[in-house]
């Protein structure tokens, strides 16, 4: 409807390290907010330290939602029920006159809140798409078992060799958070169905040699912290670790070590390594969106600034 006033709600987004939850926890007590988080891994109980999960000390009073929310064996959590989730929980929140504050670096999460769920505007990634046909030359099959993993309903009505279709499905279920069977299963949804949230997004940014020296410190106070025995205490309770959960930077390279595959000076490398390449794609994907103003956390008093933003947002 022409005129409709849709209810704001802000995001604080950025990669890896980029201090995401220091600058959203300053930043929601300056705004009357509470925070819903969109981390991919920070959903799952136990998944405490490699997942870099905000302490209650930490949090400082300030209400989190969908934090270990789901158990690791729980194979059925994906975006489509973080996107219901999430909806039901910013109602809550701003149902007692408070503020939404989504803070996280899972892409997924994020688009499949401030994105409209129209297949036909779901614009084509190609080198997500070559990443795609790559994984399926190497092993035959793998997207049509991706597909059915969240949207069996296509994965049935496609034949595992319509590698085209596939891809597209497994596109626009990566850029909207919900799957094409969800809306008929129509590759050209002309619906023009829109989000429901007026979106206010602020992004960390720094000098990228700086963000990979902040990861690798990072990882070195993780292991101080107790990584690995928190990574054998989920071994000690019979989880398969190729559950999703496990997949998570850290868990999944210190489970190697444990199996014997690498050494643990090795695995610290790799999820040094692979946390750094994790980082470079949350930039790019996030870099992708216009609507995001970039805050340099090289800059000082950023959580002030980023607070700035919002409340002349709020106020428009």
């Amino acid at each position: 409807m022409a005129g409709e006033t849709k209810p704001k709600i802000f995001l604080i987004v950025g990669p890896t390290a980029s201090g995401k939850t220091a600058a959203s926890i300053t930043t929601a007590k300056r705004i009357n907010a509470e925070i819903i988080s969109a981390d991919s891994i920070q959903v799952y109980k136990g998944l405490d330290i490699g997942s870099a999960k905000p302490s209650a000390e930490e949090m400082d009073g300030v209400p989190h939602h969908l934090l270990d929310f789901a158990d690791i064996d729980d194979t059925s959590f994906n975006v489509s029920v973080f996107r219901e989730l999430a909806i039901k929980k910013i109602g809550e929140i701003q149902s007692r006159g408070k503020n939404v504050l989504i803070v996280g670096g899972t892409g997924l999460y994020v688009n499949s809140l401030i994105y409209p769920l129209n297949f036909s505007q779901a614009e084509p990634d190609f080198e997500r798409r070559a990443e795609l046909e790559q994984l399926e030359q190497n092993s035959p099959g793998v997207l049509h078992g991706m597909l059915a993993s969240f949207d069996p309903d296509s994965a049935e009505r496609l034949h595992p060799n319509d590698t085209k279709r596939i891809i597209r499905a497994i596109e626009v279920f990566e850029k909207t958070g919900s799957t094409l069977s969800a809306h008929g299963g129509d590759f050209a949804n002309e619906r023009g169905e829109t989000i429901a949230f007026d979106p206010v997004i602020a992004g960390i940014t720094m000098d990228r040699a700086r963000l990979y020296r902040r990861i690798e410190k990072r990882i070195d106070m993780m292991m101080e912290a107790g990584l690995l025995d928190e990574v054998d205490s989920i071994i000690e309770k019979g989880y398969a670790s190729d559950l999703p959960a496990l997949q998570g930077l850290g868990y999944k390279q210190l489970i190697m070590y444990r199996k014997g595959e690498v050494s643990l000076d090795e695995a610290v490398e790799l999820i040094k390594r692979d946390t750094r390449r994790f980082a470079k794609r949350q930039i790019s994907w996030f870099k992708r969106d216009k609507r995001i103003r970039w805050f340099s956390a090289d800059e000082p008093e950023i959580a002030e600034r980023i607070k700035d933003y919002f409340l002349g947002e709020l106020n428009n």
